[in-house]
């Protein structure tokens, strides 16, 4: 885990449940965001959602209100991408996934196929058919590299909880009989991809958000410091049993963003008084 005495440069921020829920900003987000800026701190939101472009994870934080810009967004479709170019760049690609993943994985130069692929990469497909995972079966069974953008076994929607991308692996690690490479929180393959965007070292980046079992969790597998919010996800009754469940500690637990931005500006202060 990280130590409090840690210089901070930067952050790696969660959104849903940290900085909103559904569509409504969570309150101080926008002027939490807004420090960041003016301190000229590097930071990114990271986010599990592989269905949108990071423009489009943009215009809706802005929508909201938050300031936010593409370049300020972080996929785990983007870094299920890199992941796979890295390794073995151009490769074939079956998908199951949505618009986000594609676009995603065409930019880093792979090629999107439906026979013959070298790897299935899987992420929320909200126009899911038994054919679509039939065929992402079969490609695996038939030695395809599987490769999942991330775990999480619902998302939220409009009418509550839905299925999400680890519920449809569920369904095709059933049928395969493997596991995929999973790339999202709390891997800490998409951690590393943010800290490499960054340019940071993990002891000097703090990961904020309000899920021990994903962001915290996702913090610690890479050794960066956490801030724990009860914004979402956690709550002041509940976050000692899910920090415990998730067999994980946060550095800091903070109620609301008033109290992050305090923080913030207390912790950024006594750095400058320790130059």
């Amino acid at each position: 885990m990280g130590n409090n005495d840690n210089h901070l440069r930067g952050l790696l921020i969660d959104l849903d449940g940290t900085l909103y829920h559904g569509g409504r900003m969570i309150p101080g987000a926008d002027a939490f965001i807004r420090m960041l800026r003016e301190e000229e701190l590097r930071y990114l939101f990271v986010t599990n959602n592989s269905s949108a472009a990071p423009e489009t994870v943009a215009e809706r934080l802005n929508g909201m209100g938050i300031p936010a810009a593409a370049d300020d967004v972080c996929t785990s479709a983007q870094a299920a991408a890199a992941y796979i170019a890295e390794r073995n760049p151009g490769a074939r690609v079956h998908v199951v996934g949505e618009s986000g993943l594609r676009a995603a994985l065409l930019e880093a130069g792979l090629q999107l196929v439906d026979e013959n692929p070298e790897l299935v990469v899987q992420g929320i497909d909200r126009s899911l058919t038994y054919d679509k995972a039939a065929d992402a079966v079969r490609h695996i069974r038939g030695g395809a590299a599987y490769i999942l953008t991330n775990p999480d076994l619902l998302l939220p929607s409009d009418n509550g909880l839905v299925p999400g991308a680890g519920s449809i692996s569920a369904f095709i690690q059933a049928a395969s009989g493997v596991k995929p490479v999973v790339i999202g929180k709390p891997s800490a393959i998409q951690m590393r991809f943010a800290l490499k965007r960054l340019g940071l070292a993990p002891e000097e980046t703090w990961v904020v958000g309000d899920n021990p079992a994903t962001d915290i969790a996702a913090g610690q597998a890479v050794n960066c410091p956490s801030v724990l919010v009860l914004t979402g996800l956690a709550t002041g009754d509940n976050y000692t049993e899910l920090l415990e469940s998730a067999g994980c500690e946060a550095d800091e637990v903070i109620a609301d963003l008033h109290g992050l931005r305090e923080w913030l500006d207390n912790k950024l202060t006594e750095q400058r008084q320790r130059r």
